[in-house]
């Protein structure tokens, strides 16, 4: 039985998160997998004691949620059934175990089906293909397939029926990856597939337990590009209960020469991804890292330099308007997070009681909030009592040669001076709490006021950045 723990839904008329009990509630985490080092000793029990330790550490930073896909088969020993309906009792206790050392720490999840990818590329040796006695003829049909829809609905059945009864589950997400590829490359399958699927799960979960988990389903972010069609499905189908996209942009994000321009792109893609949603469910990135960096060119990117990337990313996440910092795929060797990023995960974590999530009806301001004086790239959002804003100078000085590549980080010199204009908050008082994200702390505090005009803010500040919560004064 797992420990009992406060179930997750969305915020009622804010697109952020909250407990059953009311209470502010916002994923930090990221990507981690049965097979990577820090959960490779859930197998066959073989080191339980190892993978508390890095969950207990997860949480003593600040981390609240991993994404987690019940099925990584990179390999054949990790499959949840084989043949296709029967669940596999080592993998079943793995994921009890799993599960009940997130319920005792606090931690919950973010839990999908499967690895898609590695259902694609090894889809010779999955128990779903009709080869292997599945349901599914071809990978190109997991989609539409009517037996292997009924397959996934079995699967997410058994699951909710062992798992589903605690708050440990954060929520589903239907299908990691959505692709047309999958489907034949008909588009229309996403919805038909949610449609089926969702209200599966749902009214399963509430004949079960009294209530259901909110679901999502996630895309590869560049897809949207390619396919503009299923952004429909993916933003603003009335089934899902939030959204979801996977920040891989080319070049920036997956590729990184700096440790700004991903952080930029980072904003650019939450602003568009809030402009696709036409009510006030919550967005948030799910994957993100320099796949291509680590995948193709097999580069671990230098601490430093990837801690500080996270790092903005996170930022750049959060003060644009999406639910916590993403969740990065770390994309390293070993494959798991630095110390450095869990710092970084911390002193998110510690920012977040200076907003109130629950009632804040932010919308995207990074292009409207003026800022004059020192060069600094904006991201920010607000509604018309609150505002989050992140200031980032550009990238200047030293380069760090990394195989043939100059890696180029923020600028750090000297002190910062930034006038800025922040827009649409209501007229009155107002304090400006600082926040030093290199360090994870308080760095001052500003009063202003707001007028006709907007609300008028004289900022300084040392190193790269700086985040800014803005909140009534004395708490009205």
């Amino acid at each position: 039985m797992l420990s009992d723990l406060p179930w997750i839904r969305r915020a009622p008329g804010a697109p952020y998160f909250v407990t059953a009990d009311g209470d502010p509630w916002t994923p930090v985490g990221q990507n981690d997998a049965i097979t990577w080092p820090e959960l490779e000793g859930l197998y066959r029990r073989r080191d339980l004691p190892a993978v508390e330790a890095h969950l207990r550490h997860l949480r003593d930073s600040g981390v609240t949620c991993l994404r987690l896909m019940l099925e990584y088969a990179q390999g054949n020993h990790r499959f949840l059934e084989r043949p296709v309906g029967r669940f596999v009792p080592a993998m079943v206790r793995l994921w009890d175990d799993l599960l009940g050392l997130c319920a005792r720490l606090g931690l919950r999840v973010l839990l999908t089906p499967f690895d898609t990818f590695f259902t694609w590329i090894r889809w010779r040796h999955h128990p779903y293909n009709a080869a292997n006695g599945g349901p599914c003829s071809a990978r190109t049909r997991l989609l539409t397939c009517p037996a292997a829809r009924e397959a996934v609905k079995a699967r997410l059945a058994f699951a909710t029926r062992r798992w589903g009864g605690s708050g440990v589950v954060f929520a589903w997400d239907l299908w990691n990856e959505m692709h047309p590829a999958q489907a034949e490359n008909d588009h229309g399958a996403f919805a038909a597939f949610i449609d089926d699927v969702g209200p599966f799960l749902r009214d399963l979960e509430t004949g079960l337990h009294g209530r259901a988990h909110p679901q999502c389903v996630s895309v590869f972010g560049p897809e949207l590009l390619a396919s503009p069609a299923i952004a429909e499905p993916i933003f603003r189908h009335p089934r899902l209960d939030f959204a979801s996209s996977h920040f891989y942009e080319s070049g920036t994000i997956d590729h990184p020469a700096d440790t700004v321009a991903p952080a930029v792109s980072v904003g650019r893609l939450t602003r568009d991804a809030l402009s696709r949603i036409a009510d006030l469910r919550p967005f948030l990135d799910s994957e993100h890292g320099p796949i291509h960096s680590f995948k193709d060119r097999h580069a671990t990117l230098p601490e430093p330099f990837d801690d500080e990337y996270f790092r903005h990313i996170q930022w750049a996440h959060l003060a644009s308007g999406g639910a916590g910092g993403g969740m990065r795929w770390p994309n390293r060797h070993p494959h798991v997070l630095s110390p450095g990023m869990r710092q970084a995960q911390a002193g998110l974590s510690r920012f977040l009681p200076l907003v109130d999530w629950p009632r804040f009806r932010r919308r995207n301001l990074s292009e409207e909030i003026r800022a004059e004086g020192t060069p600094v790239h904006v991201f920010g959002c607000a509604d018309a009592r609150q505002a989050v804003v992140w200031l980032l100078r550009p990238v200047l000085g030293e380069a760090t040669a990394f195989r043939g590549r100059a890696l180029r980080r923020a600028a750090t010199g000297g002190e910062s001076a930034v006038g800025l204009t922040v827009p649409g908050l209501a007229p009155g008082a107002y304090e400006a709490v600082l926040w030093d994200t290199a360090a994870g702390q308080e760095a001052g505090r500003v009063s202003a006021t707001a007028g006709r005009d907007g609300l008028a803010l004289p900022l300084r500040f040392g190193g790269a950045d700086l985040a800014v919560a803005i909140r009534p004064a004395g708490g009205a």
